[in-house]
């Protein structure tokens, strides 16, 4: 399985970080890419993709941390996406839950960063919080390579429309709770050569560890329930998955 989506760079990950991913090794996780949050982070993610083979990065600045994105940060996003294990552009997106009243400043944050994955054609991780409608329409305005609505959060309609455009959805441990009810009628109706795997660590970890720090070691957690929600295998799931990341993120 690969994790598209995991901050491991964080503090909690900081202790016995080869032993964690050994651990994560022998819980069938071959490969984790860690986004981008604020320009603070991308030397850091540089360092891990370099120093360990199973890691690979994506560089962007975060909805919630605009105000840290100017001209000297797009140079640098520039610069460092040459290096090879740096797969996609994000996270990137709107986020309305905490942010609505800066709205346009995101917009244009995202405009910016979008234009940097059509020009070096790599693939976007979209962060999409209470912005569905913006989100979408802004897409529209770029040739874009591969679009990952990650930690899926609309309606089946809207995920009707993301999949007629031929974007990706990333599923991760909020599909296993009890009350995610649309998030599992969504799940059921996309095909499964669209879905990705993704914890969003340290964060939403899955039923059973619901509150706790996440980590791609549940990976398989969420697997589980896309094949209970699909009614198919854990191991096509987990084999499906893993050609879809691999076409997309070309590692």
């Amino acid at each position: 399985m690969i994790d598209t989506h995991s901050h491991i760079n964080f503090q909690d990950y900081k202790e016995n970080f080869e032993k964690f991913l050994s651990e994560i090794k022998q819980n069938e996780v071959e490969k984790i890419i860690i986004p981008g949050v604020e320009p603070l982070s991308f030397n850091e993610i540089i360092s891990l993709c370099n120093k360990y083979e199973m890691i690979y990065g994506a560089l962007g600045v975060h909805p919630s941390e605009f105000k840290t994105y100017n001209q000297e940060v797009e140079e640098t996003i520039y610069k460092l996406i040459k290096e090879s294990k740096i797969v996609a552009i994000g996270e990137i997106g709107l986020d309305y839950h905490y942010g609505f009243d800066s709205k346009e400043e995101q917009k244009d944050i995202l405009r910016k960063q979008l234009k940097i994955a059509e020009e070096t054609k790599l693939p976007i991780i979209i962060h999409d919080r209470e912005a569905h409608e913006d989100v979408f329409e802004i897409l529209q305005e770029y040739k874009l390579s591969n679009v990952i609505f990650h930690c899926f959060s609309g309606n089946s309609a809207f995920a009707e429309r993301c999949i007629e455009k031929g974007y990706y959805i990333g599923i991760g441990g909020v599909v296993t709770f009890k009350n995610a009810k649309e998030l599992k009628e969504s799940t059921k109706i996309i095909p499964l050569d669209r879905i990705l795997l993704e914890t969003d660590a340290p964060y939403l970890a899955p039923v059973p560890f619901r509150g706790k720090i996440n980590s791609p070691i549940y990976l398989k957690y969420i697997a589980q329930e896309i094949a209970n929600i699909k009614e198919i295998s854990i191991e096509e799931v987990k084999q499906q998955t893993t050609i879809n990341a691999k076409r997309i993120f070309n590692f």
